[in-house]
Formats: structure tokens, sequence, C-alpha cells
């Protein structure tokens, strides 16, 4: 989901992920569904629960949490995005905004949750402890990342992808820096959050055709920002290699990725 890299950026990342965004709400989104399903479960989402999804993208888990009775509040960078989430869920608070500068009080919220979006914040902490400060105190605050390599068809297609950026700054985190669950459970511990439930998820990414697999696989901000670097046909052409072998029997493609969110407590 789209998501700031840092406080005053939004408008950065909202922009690379809005270039795409009818491709992300439509195609991509769901793909992670099953993963949403679990961390509401998981987190007891039901009638008159306050949440909050910071970084909502186009909305799907508003519309969950929406559809279980939650009073439900939205936060993300990208306008294009927001449309999307506002069509799903009117009349819901959706709101532009920064992940370390949410623009809601204290204590506002029964659950905060981040689905892919605090950790690709410049400060993660940072970003977490906003959560903390908008929860209840008795509140949970949940994260979402990709699960180990080991356990994610797509790494290969990540570090295609990561080929044709520009070089990272040294020390800069790749998508799998969150898997392990130490590394979880120190950010937590560092934004003020005790763990109470760590867990995995596999995600099946079908797609009926190439065409509908590449408008997916292309949809996110990082690529778009591959995309400008390196010009659509480099990208196009990586990500075509790289679902060669996902390719099935009726001409689609399925690959199955493992998604893992942690949940804590304010201490």
């Amino acid at each position: 989901m789209a998501t700031s890299t840092a406080a005053g950026s939004g408008h950065v990342q909202g922009r690379l992920w809005g270039v795409r965004a009818d491709d992300w709400a439509e195609i991509q989104e769901g793909k992670v569904a099953p993963a949403f399903t679990a961390a509401l479960d998981e987190l007891g989402v039901s009638a008159g629960t306050r949440l909050l999804d910071a970084g909502c993208g186009a909305g799907m888990v508003l519309r969950l949490a929406a559809d279980r009775g939650a009073d439900v509040s939205g936060l993300d960078a990208s306008e294009p995005l927001l449309a999307h989430a506002r069509r799903r869920v009117p009349g819901a608070t959706i709101l532009q905004g920064e992940l370390e500068e949410l623009p809601f009080e204290d204590n506002s919220f029964d659950v905060v949750t981040g689905f892919n979006s605090f950790q690709y914040a410049a400060r993660p902490v940072a970003a977490l402890a906003e959560a903390v400060r908008v929860v209840k105190p008795d509140g949970q605050v949940l994260l979402l990342t990709w699960g180990t390599p080991e356990q994610c068809e797509a790494a290969g297609y990540l570090a295609a992808i990561g080929q044709l950026l520009p070089p990272p700054p040294p020390g800069a985190p790749g998508p799998f820096a969150l898997s392990e669950a130490e590394a979880l459970t120190a950010l937590y511990a560092g934004a003020g959050l005790r763990v109470t439930a760590i867990a995995d998820v596999p995600c099946e990414w079908d797609y009926p055709d190439q065409a509908t697999a590449l408008a997916g696989l292309l949809a996110s901000g990082p690529v778009v920002f591959a995309i400008e670097h390196a010009g659509e046909e480099a990208v196009r052409q990586a990500a075509t290699e790289f679902l060669a072998p996902f390719r099935t029997d009726d001409g689609g493609y399925r690959l199955t990725n493992t998604f893992r969110y942690v949940i804590g407590t304010p201490r």
C-alpha cells in the first residue's frame, strides 16, 4: 500500500503510487486479502471497533473492517488511491497525510493497522510511535510485511526490480529487512509496544493472463520509480522473464507469497 517515506515527503510517494492507482486497486491490492482477513480476525475487529488503517491504499482493509461493523478511518499519501478508498467506504474519514504525523487526536482508536506501510517510512519507529499515540492505552497496533525471502516466490521479482532502481543510500533497508520475528520485536520495543502475536499468512497471487499479471506487478510505487529510472521496456522485460516459470496450464500465472503480521499493545 502507498506510504510516505518521511514527514514532508508524502507528495513524492503519493505521486509514485498514484500513477497506476487503478491497476493497484483493481488487480494487485486484493492479492494480500487473505492476510488482511486473518489479521482482522486476530485483532477481533467487530461492531463498534474504532480502526485506523495508516497507509490505507485503495481502501480494501477499510471495506473489510467496515463490513464487520467497525468505525473506520484511513490515511494515505496518494490521492488517486484515496479516491478509490472513499468510493469503497463512503462517509468514512479518509485523509491524505504522513505516517509520522498522523492528523488524529491521542487515544482515538481501538486498533491501528499498517498493512505494508509502516516499514517503508524513513523512520519506522517514529511512524509506530505515532500509532501508539493515537491508539487507546489498551488498544492494538498491527504491522504487516513480507515473510522471509524463502517464503516469497516474488523475491526474485523484487531483486530484479532492485537492479533497475538507482543505487540505494548506504545502509538502506531492503524489502525483507523486517521479515524476521526478532527484527519486528525489536522495532515494536523501540516504539513502546509489547508484542502479543506474530503470524504468517500465505497468499496466492493468481492472474488470468500475462497482461493482467504485468498490470498488477507494475502498479506499485517502487516499480513506477523503476520505470521512470530505467524505462518501461526494461521493467516489462524483467517482469515477463520473472513470470515465465509461474505460468499455469490454462495460460494464467500463480505464485505464493507469505506475509507476516505482528500485533502489539502499548507498554
